[in-house]
């Protein structure tokens, strides 16, 4: 008489994500490789004859310790909505909107300052042409960063984040500190690569 074993296997729970979550992480690495070509670029056209040493503007030290404040207080939004502490959430959510638009009145501000170093746009592969572009870029960014906050900020005075319902405001944050990563990468290659 034989005996049948059989062996049964459990099913294994797929990996799955959050469709906009994962779109979100495709988006930021896109925009890695974008800035990664760029940075290349920069260090290819650094060699040519006529290459001029950068003057970066004293407003792109104010403007890093603004962007680093505001990862700040997006993290403190995030405790605040894991806690369920509505009123700290709306604040740090609204600081971190409002240091946002102070970055980029700043770095409006760090291009009059480098007009007036004579630092002009020309369109060609000059050295102060690659800062205009990358913080420019950086710059478009940060605006969609800002919406995201204020749609954020929406959800929030309506009560619609909390901790049964993050995922906006994860999208939100995750977002929020690549755009701080990513001007601090630039800002120190930019120090750097004069």
């Amino acid at each position: 008489m034989a005996v049948d074993i059989k062996i049964v296997e459990e099913a294994k729970r797929p990996l799955s994500m959050n469709p906009r979550k994962f779109g979100l992480w495709l988006f930021m690495a896109t925009v890695v490789m974008l800035f990664g070509a760029w940075t290349s670029a920069y260090i290819v056209k650094r060699g040519d004859m006529g290459w001029s040493e950068i003057i970066l503007p004293d407003l792109f030290w104010v403007n890093t310790g603004v962007i680093l404040i505001s990862s700040g207080t997006m993290v403190w939004a995030v405790r605040a909505a894991r806690r369920d502490v509505a009123e700290q959430l709306k604040i740090a959510v609204g600081i971190t909107t409002v240091l946002g638009i102070a970055f980029l009145i700043g770095q409006l501000l760090a291009f009059d300052q480098m007009v007036a170093l004579h630092e002009h746009f020309t369109g060609g592969p000059v050295s102060h042409s690659f800062v205009y572009v990358l913080s420019g870029a950086h710059g478009l960014h940060v605006i969609s960063g800002v919406i995201v906050l204020v749609i954020a900020l929406v959800a929030a005075l309506r009560g619609r984040i909390h901790r049964g319902n993050m995922d906006t405001l994860e999208m939100c944050a995750t977002y929020w500190h690549f755009l701080g990563v990513l001007w601090l990468y630039l800002f120190v290659f930019l120090l750097l690569n004069k």
